[in-house]
């Protein structure tokens, strides 16, 4: 299995060059299976993560949220970003000390985002690139492999005109030592071709999921690095187990149960992967 620096460089050089996608797993079950498919590296979701144990997105605690880093980071080998919220903290020196705990973990990667938890409003631009800047510090103590992504929310807090918002913010982010940038929620090719452009050589990451989305041929001609899916993955999953559910609950049938993954297949796979990984 990689060591921690390994997979620390072989996130680096994947931001390097190219584009590449980054699904988002939220168990050690997906995340293994995703690696089985060929992707280079994975992500961890906040949401995802917090449905899995009966809470909403952003219910768990800080302990909680690094027992799962380490649980996704030690099951796989390919590097691992992690979905850090606003870092447990509002204050740049608690961001600094939780992503230095994060780190701890075995993470490849550590995006922090500027929305205040639990409001539709962001940190004041100021406190926000503090908040980046103590980000970096902390990787820098770790060695600085680690890859800083600075993520702002304003198209998801519906902050208005949130392309000028969004290039304003990232381009800070990027002058406080974000290695990545990244604005959930944008969909026009416009609004990525400019926020590309704005943070340039910096690598953009760009959020899909929604019907309609680009191809990964067409994000990569606008010059994305890097594709994530955030929670979409684990409501697709959802989406199955809700649909038949719904239907044993309601008509008393079961239909939708023949669409499932047959058992077998499930248990030849983890078989094989628990057998080809060290003791």
């Amino acid at each position: 299995m990689p060591t921690v620096a390994e997979k620390r460089r072989a996130f680096r050089a994947l931001h390097a060059t190219g584009c590449f996608v980054i699904p988002n797993p939220w168990d050690v079950g997906s995340a293994r299976y995703l690696q089985h498919l060929g992707f280079k590296a994975l992500a961890t979701t906040s949401s995802g993560a917090a449905w899995s144990v009966g809470r909403p997105d952003g219910g768990l605690s800080l302990d909680e949220t690094l027992i799962h880093f380490a649980a996704l980071a030690e099951a796989t080998d390919v590097p691992l970003n992690a979905d850090f919220t606003n870092a447990f903290a509002d204050a740049p020196e608690g961001v600094a000390a939780n992503v230095g705990r994060a780190l701890a973990t075995g993470i490849a990667g550590i995006s922090v985002e500027d929305q205040i938890p639990g409001a539709p409003q962001l940190y004041d631009i100021d406190l926000a690139v503090e908040r980046v800047r103590a980000a970096r510090e902390a990787v820098d103590a770790e060695g600085g492999n680690a890859v800083l992504v600075a993520r702002t929310e304003c198209y998801l807090v519906g902050v208005e005109s949130p392309l000028k918002v969004a290039l304003h913010r990232l381009e800070r982010f990027a002058e406080a030592g974000a290695d990545c940038l990244y604005a959930p929620g944008i969909r026009t090719t416009d609004d990525i071709r400019a926020i590309v452009a704005a943070v340039a050589p910096k690598p953009v990451n760009v959020l899909v999921g929604w019907a309609g989305s680009p191809s990964v041929a067409e994000l990569a001609a606008l010059g994305v690095r890097r594709i994530s899916v955030g929670g979409a993955l684990a409501r697709a999953a959802w989406a199955g187990f809700l649909t038949a559910a719904r239907e044993i609950a309601g008509d008393g049938r079961f239909g939708a149960l023949a669409g499932a993954t047959p058992g077998g297949e499930l248990d030849t796979f983890f078989s094989a992967d628990v057998a080809r990984r060290p003791s």
